[in-house]
């Protein structure tokens, strides 16, 4: 089966220190929980409890308000002790409302009730997305009802693309999740499909996880909708939705499929879809990977929404020494950590503990203009220049191509002087000082 791929740049990003994907652990319940009241793209959730009141396993404790925002629910039965807020190492501010876990749990461990979708129209399965907070489950976090399109509003057809590209190690926690609840997975993207009015789906599957692909496409016959396979290079950021769009139009050229347009899904949020509509629970836990050289044993976690970071390190094993660098993410794109008691909200998929030897830190010297920066670029810059004019004067000049750059961060990961680059080019195109 042929491999489609994008045309340029991009790196093969390999890492010893991920966790194996083979299994997961189901993480220890925490006695403090902390849910934060923004777990997605938008503004503040409005909360709906107040400190002292008692509160329920998948209660809604905050309301989403306007474009982007989603509603919380509460993750564990419990009281409401109190509200916390904080700022992060990048200057974002959140704040959450903490419950210490008591009283008697309503779903866990509990017979799963499943409840009939079929019947249900589009206009319905959309509202209960809604209502149960379904965002996707990675940044930026965007509520799936916002990105489902309304009747009437495209002018073609609509493919629903479930993205299971693992073209960056630290997306472990998802190929784990595929492996254990594939079905849930298939079933959840039936489901959108109905409800977004999709006409087919596309399983996109990179190459070295083509039986991953093969048992997608098995489980689909269930259903009546269309699905077909399409087994993408896995060079790092094949999974950006620019360089997977690239490629699915190659596919739709090649195989004369009419494609149309493209919604573009992650099998994490197609689980919690599965999970909102058939089981009626709102996302209670996620699969994450916790790892890194500092961390004693790496496992990817099944773990409740509002567990403190120091609680998943520990499960780890803790820390072998001193790490030099916390972080959500990958190592390419992560956002760093100050604090050991931030939580796990929708979109943590994974995160790490670096030694010094690994992290690189304040090591960075002068450019020495070897080029790397632009051959592994996918978008065509020309970071150097563009990181080099971002150290002059804004006045003095626009930020040009700087726009177009979408933060992969493939020319820091090869840069010998260990520069800032995407980081510096991105605070440019903004304006950013």
């Amino acid at each position: 089966m042929k491999v489609y791929s994008f045309p340029r740049g991009g790196i093969r990003f390999e890492d010893s220190m991920v966790p194996s994907g083979d299994s997961s652990v189901t993480a220890f319940l925490p006695g403090l929980s902390v849910i934060p009241l923004i777990q997605h793209s938008g503004g503040r959730a409005f909360p709906t409890v107040g400190v002292g009141e008692q509160v329920r396993e998948g209660m809604l404790i905050g309301r989403g308000q306007g474009p982007g925002s989603a509603n919380i629910h509460a993750t564990v039965p419990g009281r409401v002790v109190r509200q916390v807020s904080w700022t992060t190492a990048d200057g974002y501010t959140n704040d959450a409302l903490v419950i210490r876990m008591e009283g008697a749990f309503e779903k866990l461990g509990k017979r799963e009730e499943t409840f009939p979708w079929e019947g249900l129209s589009a206009a319905n399965l959309r509202h209960i997305i809604s209502d149960y907070g379904i965002v996707e489950m990675e940044m930026p976090g965007r509520p799936v009802s916002d990105l489902i399109p309304v009747p009437g509003a495209l002018e073609d057809t609509l493919t629903l693309v479930v993205r299971c590209v693992f073209d960056d190690p630290w997306l472990v926690a998802d190929y784990a999740l595929c492996r254990e609840r594939l079905r849930a997975v298939v079933e959840g993207s039936a489901i959108t499909a109905k409800a977004a009015g999709a006409g087919r789906i596309v399983f996109a599957v990179s190459c070295r996880e083509k039986h991953l692909g093969a048992e997608l496409l098995a489980a689909a016959a269930q259903w009546s909708i269309p699905a077909s396979l399409v087994l993408t290079g896995f060079r790092y950021p094949q999974r950006n939705e620019r360089e997977l769009e690239l490629v699915l139009r190659l596919y739709e050229k090649k195989e004369n499929a009419a494609l149309g347009s493209l919604l573009i899904l992650g099998p994490a949020t197609l689980a919690a879809v599965h999970d909102a509509v058939k089981l009626k629970k709102p996302v209670l836990d996620r699969y994450i990977a916790v790892g890194g050289s500092a961390v004693r044993n790496p496992q990817v976690l099944r773990a409740r929404i509002g567990t403190r970071l120091s609680e998943l390190f520990a499960e780890c094993g803790g820390f072998s020494r001193k790490p030099k660098r916390i972080a959500f993410g990958s190592p390419l794109r992560g956002r760093v950590v100050t604090d050991l008691d931030e939580p796990v909200i929708k979109t943590t998929c994974a995160v790490f503990a670096l030694l010094e030897a690994r992290s690189g830190g304040e090591l960075s010297r002068d450019c020495i203009n070897c080029g790397e920066c632009r051959s592994v670029c996918p978008v065509g810059l020309d970071p150097e220049e563009l990181y080099k004019r971002s150290r002059i004067n804004r006045k003095k000049g626009g930020a040009g191509r700087a726009g177009e750059c979408h933060g992969c961060g493939c020319c820091e990961a090869v840069c010998p002087s260990r520069l800032p680059l995407s980081t510096a080019i991105i605070r440019y195109a903004s304006g950013e000082n």
